[in-house]
Order: structure tokens, then C-alpha cells, then sequence
């Protein structure tokens, strides 16, 4: 049995200790990524106890790692290349997360990627004076650091949530 070795490692191309944090935000993508492969398509659109589909978490995931991108980090507008991505508002009147239509595992895929392709180029670029520069926006002041770290605990949420979603479909 090969011995595992358990590091974080700052990923090529950024600013050191950025790229130790978005080496932890990628880590917990691929984990998805490699849970997802050969789900059954029904899986994704599938309801169980009223809870939000897996299609939906993934949806949300997308959604919410872009808005934090543009509205927090970037302080603009959403790329419109990006908005097209997200046809579907992000949530019902009522504040829960939105069902998102049929939609295939590689449409989801694509739109997670794209959202992180945007995101890996913006903090490419970040020196740490940026990385730790306050945003001050009406409700709050926040950092690209706290950003990512926020995305990272948000997906690292979710991922549990669709892990235990599919345990259960798989067994029942």
C-alpha cells in the first residue's frame, strides 16, 4: 500500500500564499468532481425529502462563487458572458434555493467551470496588498482572503449535502 502524503502546496502561477488558499478551494472542487463521475442523470434533478436537488446545489455553488467574485472582490457588474450562465433566478420568493430545470451533469459542469476560470485569472494576478485590501460595501467590509476562505467553507458545505444525497439515492 503506498503511503499518502497529506500537504497543501501553493499552485503555480500565484502569489504563494494565495495559492496555498485556492489549492484548498480546488481541492474541494475535485473531490465533487470525482464523486459526480458516472452519477446516474435522474440523480440530479431527484428531491428526497423536499430538500434541494443535487442539480440545484451545484447551481447554487456556481452561482454563489460568482457573485462574490464580481460583487465583493471585483466590486463591478457580472461579466455578461458569466450572467448567461445563470438563466434561472437564484432563489424563490420565499428564499429558498431555486429548482433548476433538467439539466445534464456536463451543462452543470461547464458552468462551475467557467465561473472558476474567471475566478483562478482575477486572483492570478492579486498581489497581497490586494489579497488583504478591504472592500467596503454598504452591509459590510471584506477581503479577498475572507472571500476565499468563505467559498471554500461554502462548497465544502454543500459537497456534504450532495455526498449524503447520494448515499441515500444509491441505497434506496
Amino acid at each position: 500500500m503506498q503511503r499518502k502524503t497529506l500537504t497543501v502546496e501553493a499552485l503555480v502561477g500565484f502569489e504563494p500564499e494565495i495559492g496555498r488558499w485556492i489549492w484548498g478551494l480546488e481541492d474541494v472542487r475535485q473531490t465533487i468532481l470525482r464523486r459526480l463521475e458516472g452519477i446516474r442523470h435522474e440523480f440530479l434533478n431527484h428531491k428526497v425529502d423536499g430538500r434541494q436537488s443535487i442539480g440545484s446545489l451545484l447551481y447554487h455553488i456556481a452561482y454563489i462563487e460568482a457573485d462574490w467574485l464580481y460583487a465583493e472582490v471585483l466590486e463591478s457588474a457580472w461579466d455578461p458572458k458569466i450572467k448567461t450562465c445563470f438563466p434561472w433566478d437564484h432563489r424563490t420568493e420565499d428564499n429558498s434555493l431555486s429548482e433548476v430545470p433538467d439539466q445534464s451533469l456536463e451543462e452543470h459542469l461547464h458552468r462551475m467551470q467557467r465561473v472558476r476560470h474567471e475566478l483562478l485569472a482575477h486572483f492570478k494576478g492579486m498581489d497581497l496588498s490586494d489579497w488583504r485590501r478591504v472592500r467596503q460595501l454598504e452591509p459590510y467590509d471584506v477581503t479577498p482572503e475572507w472571500v476565499i476562505y468563505h467559498l471554500i467553507e461554502h462548497e465544502s458545505h454543500h459537497r456534504g449535502q450532495i455526498f449524503q444525497l447520494l448515499r441515500e439515492l444509491e441505497h434506496a
